[in-house]
Order: structure tokens, then sequence, then C-alpha cells
């Protein structure tokens, strides 16, 4: 059985509930604080490719600073540029990111989750 991985901030309340929610459901999930530890390029690619995301763009919070200070908005950057800024900043990151048995969500509405177990 593949191990259920959450991407966490836990200064996020949406993170938090979506980890609880894992817990109630008796699975111990791995937890990753992305913000110490950031996805690498490769899953990054595999999780916007999972979520069905035709746009790496589509997995970044827009309303960060970082957004608009980089200029992110600019439709002439490619994937491989706007996936190594979310490296580089991985405020920038959609949170919390579920992954279990090859599928993947967001975790807004905490309730998304329940679709993968």
């Amino acid at each position: 059985m593949s191990q259920l991985t959450i991407y966490h901030n836990n200064r996020c309340s949406k993170s938090r509930q979506t980890l609880q929610l894992i817990e109630q459901q008796g699975i111990k999930p791995t937890v990753i604080d992305y913000q110490k530890n950031p996805p690498n390029h490769s899953e990054l690619a595999t999780i916007i490719q999972q979520l069905g995301f035709t746009s790496a763009r589509q997995l970044m919070r827009k309303g960060e600073d970082e957004y608009q200070a980089l200029g992110l908005a600019n439709t002439l950057l490619n994937q491989e540029q706007l996936i190594d800024a979310m490296i580089s900043h991985p405020k920038l990151i959609e949170r919390p990111i579920v992954c279990y048995k090859g599928k993947t969500v967001i975790g807004r509405p905490p309730e998304n989750i329940l679709t993968l177990l």
C-alpha cells in the first residue's frame, strides 16, 4: 500500500484541518513541511500532472507578494521557470497537497481528500 503524503504548512488552518481529517480516518501520513523541504522539480511536475493542471501556474498562490515581485503572471514564462520559482519560493505553492496511490488533490476544502481514501 502506498503511503499517504501531505505537503503541509502548520501555520495554515486548511492544512491543519486536512491533516486532522486524514488522522481521523486512522491514517498516519508522511508529513512534509514543504516550506522547509520543498518538492524537487520532478516531484512538482508529477504533482501538477496528477492534479490534471495544464499549467504550473494553477498550483501557485497568486496572492503572495513573491508572485507579483517575480513577475510570475508573465504569460511568456514556461513550465520550467514556474516550477523553478515554486522551488525557490515554496510559499508560492498552494496548500495542502495530498498524494496517495498515484493520485493527488489539494485539500481546499479539506474534504477534497476523501476522494483519495
